[in-house]
């Protein structure tokens, strides 16, 4: 992300808005060492895609929608004009409330059906309808949104038994892109996902758990 946004900063100026779409929840403050903290918006992208070829990415789902939005009310036009384009081009795209809770709460699912569909080296369908890959599947969701609520994220308290029922209705064919890396060998986002709950739970001093298996 670093040395994405070095390359960018020649060509982001003053009224520039920079918009991560990227996995997890920590590019906003990596991206504001680099860029005026003005110029950073929060962004997520849901979509389930692979590589399946070097240049050729390929939609393995139904699921194609963004969001973003200001993290400074000074970026409330911004966001708006943005979405005013996304919208002329049949982007299916909104603005909401909290970008940062938004992020969040992709964040809580990612890491849980990354995590399983990887361990399991199975689809979604499989996870879900397995008691014991489903028991995984959603302690991993509950030890995320309590890290996200101990960091003081406003996320529903019935957020993870929400999430499970939107699981149930996905397209059972559904492997996280963690999991579609593992099977190609590929560079895998674990420490942007699943590792970041370990280390952001190790410096918030509360140890890393998921349903009691581990706990510091």
């Amino acid at each position: 992300t670093e040395a994405a946004a070095e390359q960018l900063r020649p060509i982001v100026g003053p009224d520039t808005a920079v918009i991560p779409f990227q996995n997890g929840v920590e590019s906003i403050e990596r991206l504001r060492k680099v860029f005026p903290e003005k110029a950073v918006l929060g962004g997520s992208a849901y979509i389930a895609t692979r590589v399946k070829a070097p240049g050729v990415i390929e939609h393995t789902g139904e699921m194609s929608r963004l969001q973003f939005g200001p993290v400074l009310p000074s970026q409330k036009e911004k966001a708006e004009a943005f979405l005013a384009a996304c919208r002329e081009a049949k982007i299916n795209a909104e603005i909401p409330a909290d970008i940062v809770k938004a992020n969040w709460e992709k964040f809580v699912f990612l890491v849980a059906v990354s995590s399983a569909t990887a361990v399991a080296r199975a689809p979604l369908g499989v996870v879900r309808g397995d008691p014991d890959l489903r028991w995984l599947f959603e302690q991993a969701m509950r030890e995320t949104w309590r890290l996200g609520r101990a960091r003081g994220v406003a996320l529903a308290d019935d957020f993870v038994e929400a999430r499970m029922k939107f699981a149930d209705g996905l397209h059972a064919g559904m492997k996280a892109s963690l999991a579609h890396d593992l099977e190609n060998r590929g560079r895998l986002e674990a420490p942007w996902l699943c590792g970041a709950v370990a280390r952001m739970s190790e410096e918030a001093g509360r140890g890393a758990w998921t349903g009691g298996i581990y706990r510091r």
